[in-house]
């Protein structure tokens, strides 16, 4: 269903808000110095909102040494201090909601109720939950394990950290990046992607203002070839976080490699949906409609691959084709709107080149085309359903990052697991079931860094999230992000009062 969208488009200034450049270091805004300019086009209407100077470089020097500068007094703060900061900054944010809700929907094009609703206050809550963590940098107990010796680990920050973004959802990944890193005691330079920079020039103001120190939290947009491959490789960079697809993520840790420095990378995904026969149909049906739409479809984690057993396999292929088609398309700013566009042209036309190809092998149940009227000179694309599919087919195989959702049936719960693993990524999946001892085979056998059971999508702060297999490695959020960020030291003492000699004998003799 097309919303014509008349919806209040009160639109926060970019040009205004960072006319002094989309470089953030040290604790201000500056021009980037690569010699060209990009622009941010507010994909709903294509519009440019906001043109800037591209980093290069020698603005990613800047950033790692202004970061580099600010780690010996930030990491040497107490946990309390680090802390104290955080909910500082958490509180900044909250204090700041409408102007973040409203730069994430301008460049995005997510529908103000996502950014509003989901983005700004799940980011709050990230901070929060991390500003805690900072309290928790432990080690493990002392021991003696050996002699009269004490051992005990310490857990220390690991230095500059480097982190490049995706743009699907901007300032939440900003925050999976940032927060953990400098909950530890690290400092960070962030690239935001060129399409999205706004709401991570925020936020990084958000944190200055709330009295984190000058370059601990530092912001260099450009693209990567010059920026991204320059702060990945760069000699004081001690760590690499990256969120993006596989193939990048391979050239990151490509390059990474060679300064032997420590990678985190949160690659793509192609998340199943298995429904078994015993399922509730009407939940497995919102549930898939609402997990292949989340974000337009771009999301690693949106149920891109639906396997429904073939006793519901007919009436779940209509149940969802007749949901798809109540679904609002139209502008972001109207909160009556539930689908906005993709993040741009070149990604809606290659979404719909996975569905004019699917056209020769399988059948679009409904969508597969882009709407026109008023939302014709948006990156807009109808959810699509495709059924019938082949499961060595692209749109099975491929991450296609749009509002697409492919339907096959299977026989038995072995093919049903079969199938959800058929696949090269690892992010999440989704079982549906009555059945506890089905659905907890489900759990156990999947492979996947996430599975829900009854329902796809919700993440929480205090839980991981990461992949398996080509999915990447490393956890965002949680107790077990924060760990990550940190390197482990071994601390033994010699209790004896006097120095003991023996040991020195034993390995050199009599001297």
């Amino acid at each position: 269903m097309q919303n014509p969208g008349h919806g209040n488009r009160d639109r926060w200034s970019a040009h205004d808000r960072f006319a002094d450049g989309a470089q953030y270091v040290a604790g201000r805004l500056t021009k980037g110095t690569a010699g060209r300019t990009h622009a941010v086009v507010d994909p709903a209407t294509g519009d440019e909102v906001y043109t800037y100077e591209l980093a290069g470089p020698a603005d990613v020097d800047a950033a790692v040494a202004a970061a580099r500068e600010a780690f010996p007094g930030w990491a040497g703060a107490t946990p309390g201090e680090r802390s104290d900061a955080m909910h500082r900054f958490a509180a900044v944010l909250a204090e700041r909601a409408e102007e973040f809700a409203q730069a994430e929907s301008l460049q995005s094009g997510k529908p103000i109720k996502l950014s509003s609703e989901f983005d700004v206050p799940g980011t709050v809550d990230n901070t929060a939950f991390f500003a805690g963590a900072a309290r928790h940098l432990q080690g493990q107990s002392a021991g003696e394990y050996s002699g009269d010796h004490t051992s005990y680990v310490r857990r220390e920050p690991i230095g500059v950290v480097g982190s490049i973004a995706p743009w699907n959802y901007p300032l939440q990944m900003a925050a999976w990046k940032v927060l953990p890193a400098i909950a530890a005691g690290n400092t960070i330079v962030l690239k935001p992607s060129e399409l999205t920079p706004l709401t991570s020039l925020l936020f990084a103001q958000a944190a200055t203002d709330a009295g984190i120190p000058d370059g601990v939290v530092n912001i260099v947009t450009g693209e990567g070839k010059d920026a991204g491959e320059r702060l990945v490789g760069h000699p004081d960079v001690a760590m690499t976080s990256f969120t993006g697809s596989t193939a990048v993520g391979k050239r990151v840790a490509e390059i990474a490699t060679a300064t032997v420095k420590r990678i985190h990378l949160e690659l793509g995904g192609k998340a199943p949906f298995v429904v078994f026969d015993d399922a509730d149909l009407e939940a497995a049906v919102h549930g898939a409609v609402a997990g292949a739409l989340i974000n337009t479809g771009q999301d690693c984690t949106a149920a891109t691959r639906a396997y429904v057993q073939r006793p519901l396999y007919e009436a779940f292929v209509q149940g969802v084709a007749d949901l798809m088609e109540t679904v609002r398309l139209g502008d972001p700013f109207d909160p009556s709107t539930d689908l906005g566009p993709l993040i741009s042209h070149v990604q809606r036309d290659r979404v719909a080149g996975f569905v004019e190809r699917a056209r020769g092998y399988a059948r679009i149940v409904t969508g597969g085309e882009a709407p026109g009227g008023s939302l014709k000179n948006g990156a807009y694309y109808k959810p699509t359903l495709i059924a019938d599919a082949s499961q060595d087919s692209e749109v099975v195989q491929s991450e296609i990052f749009g509002p697409v959702l492919a339907v096959l049936p299977f026989d038995s719960d072995d093919e049903g697991i079969r199938l959800a693993n058929d696949i090269p990524y690892g992010l999440a999946a989704s079982a549906w079931s009555r059945d506890v001892y089905r659905a907890n085979r489900a759990t156990r056998e999947i492979k996947a860094g996430c599975v829900w059971v009854n329902d796809h999508i919700p993440i929480i702060s205090e839980m991981p999230h990461g992949g398996y297999k080509a999915s990447g490695f490393g956890k965002d959020m949680s107790s077990y992000s924060f760990e990550e960020y940190t390197q482990i030291k071994h601390v033994m003492f010699d209790n004896t009062a006097v120095p003991r000699k023996d040991w020195h004998r034993t390995v050199f003799g009599d001297r």
